[in-house]
């Protein structure tokens, strides 16, 4: 059973004790039956290859009383503060004695959350289109974790329960995340002369792989819809600055890329606030290569960003994340 494993991995625990105390769960948590739910994990762009282990173990779980009541609690939690920044649902990774359904439990419950955060984006007046490119993200995240794992999950769920949580959208070829101004940035854009401070509100933009070159066109695309989007859809937030936290803003990328490459084109987009100390070297390789856990020594550079990020490394660099910002082009 499920919850027997969860139960045994101490901090797994402590979480679920934490969500018992907070008395029965007020969100239904209903999921497709099988016949039902293929269709519904195509909409969300899962790979086909995983739709049969994914109907097989939706089965599993809606026979387990126990499992489908920690779905309810875990479904509640996640869309009871609908739309506010900051209070997505945030599980712990479940130990591996909890087997495909530990591993993929997570699904479960945004499928499950699915009529609540549809229901947000129509009160909204969001296009269904926007919703559903959003959403999509999911299927996009079970791809990352079979071309790592080779088997459907999740690896960080509390990404995707931004996107089920009305505060990230899909906009062209960059996401926009709801988000509030942190301490360094927001003292940069107050020098700059925005009436913005630390806490306010802001977009944090984030760029996603397999979505096609992060080209200036696709970018100015982007950020024309997100204009438009956030001006009709979120009327009261203010919502002026465009933020980034990623190693794509690592100075040291200019190095090693032509000024007209479209990495450069993007950086030079932001005013850099600040470099983080700590280096990450896992963050790049993972999103260049695929698996941040591949030896340096092998990656291989069959194009100018893997060239960038491999070399740099071989020669005893490292990378680091970078913080910018810039004004969002008006009307």
């Amino acid at each position: 059973m499920l919850l027997t494993a969860l139960r045994a991995d101490t901090r797994v625990a402590e979480w679920l004790r934490d969500l018992e105390t907070e008395g029965a769960p007020r969100a239904e948590a209903t999921l497709p039956d099988p016949d039902e739910l293929p269709d519904v994990l195509l909409d969300l762009s899962v790979p086909h290859e995983h739709i049969n282990e994914l109907v097989a173990l939706g089965a599993e779980l809606a026979a387990d009383a126990e499992a489908m009541t920690l779905l309810a609690r875990c479904v509640d939690r996640l869309v009871r503060d609908m739309g506010e920044i900051g209070k997505a649902w945030e599980p712990p990774v479940f130990p591996a004695s909890a087997g495909a359904l530990g591993r993929c439990f997570p699904l479960y419950v945004f499928i499950a959350a699915l009529p609540y955060v549809r229901a947000y984006h129509r009160e909204r007046g969001i296009r269904d289109d926007v919703s559903r490119r959003t959403l999509a993200d999911l299927g996009r995240h079970v791809a990352v974790h079979h071309r790592r794992f080779g088997t459907p999950g999740l690896l960080f769920p509390w990404w995707i329960s931004l996107h089920f949580h009305g505060e990230l959208y899909q906009l062209g070829r960059l996401q926009f995340q709801r988000a509030r101004l942190g301490r360094q940035t927001g003292r940069a854009v107050a020098e700059a002369g925005f009436g913005l401070r630390h806490g306010d509100p802001c977009l944090s933009l984030h760029i996603t792989d397999f979505r096609g070159p992060l080209s200036p066109s696709a970018c100015d695309r982007s950020l024309a819809l997100a204009r438009d989007f956030f001006a009709c859809h979120y009327p009261d937030e203010r919502l002026e600055i465009a933020v980034c936290r990623s190693w794509l803003l690592d100075p040291q990328l200019k190095r090693h890329l032509r000024a007209d490459s479209n990495i450069i084109r993007f950086q030079d987009r932001f005013q850099l606030t600040h470099e983080e100390n700590t280096p990450d070297d896992s963050v790049p390789v993972g999103f260049v290569f695929g698996d941040p856990e591949l030896p340096v020594e092998s990656l291989p550079r069959r194009n100018s960003v893997e060239r960038a990020v491999g070399d740099h490394l071989r020669a005893g660099g490292h990378w680091y994340g970078g913080h910018g910002w810039f004004a969002m082009p008006s009307g």
